[in-house]
């Protein structure tokens, strides 16, 4: 394995892809750490810091600050991050499978071109509504339910947030907002089409592997107290957590790689004196066909009942209350729970086309064996979906509330319990076996050994391994633990050089 990154410097093509991404990588970085004009960032980097100790750690504003790497934090013009561009591509996807016209358009020649365009126009207009929406934020972060006792630090500092508020102040932060998403969205376009992995996600997963240096660090001072003070919580649970890690990564591999395997016969054909078909292949059925859309989803409706409540009651007690517990409380899991589900299903309903499939099996001669073409071969994949979808839904909600209920359970900070699950985990899973299976295509169409050489019999020279699109089965597990370890070193040098 060892010998395999060092074979990635040895290819030239490939390390100069490598170094490229790395170097976008700290273009993204140093951008998280410029402050937006007009913002005193060290009133609101100390709030992130005093709820970072706290089991609720910041809520919603954690978890956006999450996924813009820290930037949000430092109020950097890179505060939106890539994710009104993440929405603007759902809804565009939603949108073609609720529109005909759309969907057509997605299968014509150049039709994926001018949605890709018409995804840009929506990132705008999402950017400029949140960057509007975090400008009226900044102005009065006292009103906001997001923010929770930031008052307190505002007054301990002795400065505002905002000094000079105002129409000015709103415009020129939408503006830069808006500017620095459709950035990162151009970086994201290099990196795909110049480096190694798809740009888009490389962004959002270096952005949370920023976070967790400040998480460990957090968690360092949950068991050992600086001052000489006894720690409240037992190194027991350190031990336990350290285990729990490595479980959580393992299962979240397998189920992320989980197919079912349906078996489609081909008929034979004549053709002249060539027979093609009959043989057997496989169609792979994934158990989390919907990936972390549903998380993603079901975290958005959640934000808007609290946030329109508020505005609509202001800081009418009975309003906090239910704004607390729709954003932290019993009801907030109980909702968070049947959004997931039910997006589940909703996701693979739109995406996943049994009667497509089975007509195009029609077309082509195919048969799954023992059920009939048409018809009964729709309903049986419809059917054989809807059961591997409620294990990959079970399995999405597990994973969404694990961080929360380690949060509670363990008091152990959340800025440290979100990297033991959640979203966050799903999308460094999902992007780091995508960059490995492309860096291992580089390797062996250069006549490489890839990460591991396990199953070779000695004496005799192996054949190479596939490298199509089917999942790498053998050493999974030690793949995605390396390749987790080159992404956080990468993220760790880029929060060293911004935060000297």
């Amino acid at each position: 394995m060892i010998s395999a990154f060092a074979n990635i410097f040895k290819i030239p093509e490939l390390r100069q892809r490598v170094l490229f991404t790395l170097g976008m990588i700290v273009i993204m970085r140093v951008g998280a750490a410029i402050t937006t004009p007009g913002v005193n960032a060290q009133v609101l980097r100390e709030w992130f810091q005093n709820v970072a100790d706290h089991s609720a750690g910041g809520g919603a504003a954690a978890l956006f600050n999450l996924f813009s790497g820290g930037a949000l934090g430092n109020c950097a013009i890179f505060s939106l991050g890539i994710m009104p561009y993440i929405s603007a591509s759902i809804m565009l996807q939603l949108l073609g499978a609720v529109i005909p016209k759309l969907g057509r358009l997605a299968r014509e020649d150049g039709g994926r071109q001018k949605i890709a365009q018409y995804t840009r126009y929506a990132t705008i207009a999402l950017c400029i509504f949140q960057g509007y929406l975090l400008a009226l934020s900044f102005e009065s972060p006292q009103s906001n339910p997001f923010l929770p006792g930031i008052s307190e630090t505002i007054s301990r500092l002795g400065v505002p947030l905002v000094s000079d508020p105002g129409i000015l102040f709103r415009l020129l932060t939408v503006l830069i907002m808006t500017a620095g998403t459709l950035f990162l969205m151009w970086i994201g376009d290099q990196i795909t089409e110049r480096g190694i992995g798809n740009g888009i996600s490389v962004i959002i997963t270096i952005g949370i592997l920023a976070q967790l240096p400040a998480g460990l660090v957090q968690a360092w001072r949950t068991f050992v107290p600086s001052g000489g003070e006894a720690s409240q919580v037992s190194p027991v649970v350190l031990v336990i957590l350290c285990a729990f890690l490595f479980l959580v990564i393992a299962s979240v591999i397998a189920i992320t790689q989980a197919t079912r395997r349906i078996s489609v016969q081909y008929a034979k054909r004549v053709v002249g004196r060539k027979v093609y078909g009959g043989q057997t292949q496989y169609m792979p059925l994934k158990v989390n066909y919907a990936g972390v859309m549903p998380i993603i989803f079901a975290q958005a409706i959640l934000m808007f009942p609290s946030t329109i409540m508020t505005m609509a009651f202001g800081n009418r007690p009975w309003a906090v209350e239910i704004a607390n517990l729709l954003t932290n409380g019993w009801l907030h899991y109980l909702i968070y729970a049947v959004l997931i589900f039910s997006f589940s299903y909703f996701w693979v309903a739109t995406q996943f086309q049994p009667a497509q499939i089975a007509d195009d099996l029609k077309k082509y001669g195919g048969f799954i064996p023992g059920v009939r073409p048409g018809k009964p071969t729709a309903d049986f994949l419809d059917y054989t979906m809807s059961r591997l979808t409620f294990a990959g839904a079970l399995f999405l909600v597990v994973v969404a509330i694990l961080p929360q209920l380690l949060s509670r359970a363990l008091n152990v900070p959340y800025m440290a319990a979100q990297f033991f699950g959640g979203t966050g985990l799903l999308i460094i899973v999902g992007v780091t076996l995508d960059t490995m299976r492309q860096v291992e295509t580089f390797l062996l169409q250069r006549h490489y050994d890839g990460f591991l050489r396990k199953g070779k019999i000695r004496g005799r020279s192996a054949p190479r391994p596939s490298v199509s699109g089917s999942a790498i089965s053998d050493s999974t597990v030690v793949k995605i633990i390396a390749a987790i370890g080159l992404f956080v070193i990468a993220g760790l040098a880029a929060y060293l050089s911004t935060h000297r």
